[in-house]
């Protein structure tokens, strides 16, 4: 029997289609398995970004990587974690004070404990989002943000193969145009705004249409803000001279690959959700 040979837009696909269902399940299920997805996940970016980042002691920045995360899911007074995350991260700058790359080295701390922890915490900011009766507003609300941001990725990759047009930052990412952008922002708008009018009638909400509105826009924001992460992300593989963060996802390269505009969005989208909407 021949060997099959699949494209790589294939192996996105298949891979997309076992992820997805686990993501969902997770967010569905609740605790611990949302927990345990997460650690899991920042877990596996800490030791990609060790990876990445070339180093003489990748252990020791590892284990400082996840100590971190596991500091941003279990603390949960801001001040204790603040200072954790800072004495943390200086002693990662201590330790790498002979590495060529010393500041990637300690920034991955931050990036790590504050983007993958932030999914953490709006999934549970969301708790009582709209009295939705039998189910749980954080799974409904999470969803909707990771759904954002794949629909800018897939936007942004139908519209940008097909169109093409300039180039949305050629010395950083070649492949991205701004027609690429534009298409990701309006398949978030659009995508926010079906989603919660399906959300208002599923779950028989109150939910104007100011509200939609608003989250429209909120989608557009995240649009944006996703594709900015995944230009940062471009930039620290391009000054590294590596293409993929790591092989783990077939057909998508590493973790922080998949979600670099995730973990760039989310610290924003909950500091606006905690500070702002909720006051």
């Amino acid at each position: 029997m021949g060997k099959t040979n699949f494209t790589s837009l294939q192996k996105r696909i298949l891979t997309s289609l076992v992820m997805i269902p686990i993501v969902i399940g997770a967010l569905r299920s609740g605790h611990p398995f949302v927990d345990i997805l997460i650690f899991i996940v920042g877990s596996l970016l800490s030791w990609e970004w060790v990876n990445m980042v070339p180093n003489k002691k990748s252990s020791t920045y590892a284990v400082a990587y996840t100590f971190a995360l596991g500091c941003s899911l279990q603390i949960f007074d801001g001040n204790v974690l603040f200072f954790t995350l800072l004495l943390t991260a200086l002693f990662v700058y201590i330790k790498a004070k002979d590495e060529k790359h010393r500041n990637l080295l300690t920034l991955g701390v931050i990036y790590i404990s504050i983007g993958v922890g932030s999914l953490y915490w709006i999934y549970f900011l969301f708790d009582a989002f709209g009295s939705i009766p039998g189910e749980k507003g954080s799974f409904v609300m999470t969803l909707w943000f990771i759904i954002m941001v794949w629909s800018v990725d897939i936007g942004g990759y139908v519209v940008g193969t097909n169109l093409k047009g300039p180039k949305l930052a050629p010395s950083i990412s070649p492949n991205k145009t701004w027609s690429g952008l534009i298409g990701g922002v309006v398949l978030a708008v659009a995508v926010s705004f079906i989603y919660m009018y399906a959300t208002r009638n599923i779950f028989d909400i109150a939910m104007p249409i100011s509200e939609q509105i608003k989250f429209g826009i909120l989608g557009a924001v995240i649009a944006v803000v996703a594709q900015i992460g995944d230009l940062i992300e471009s930039s620290i593989k391009r000054y590294l001279g590596v293409k993929d963060s790591s092989s783990l996802i077939p057909g998508h390269g590493g973790i922080f690959d998949r979600i670099d505009g995730l973990i760039f969005a989310a610290p924003i989208v909950y500091c606006y959700f905690s500070l702002v909407s909720f006051k």
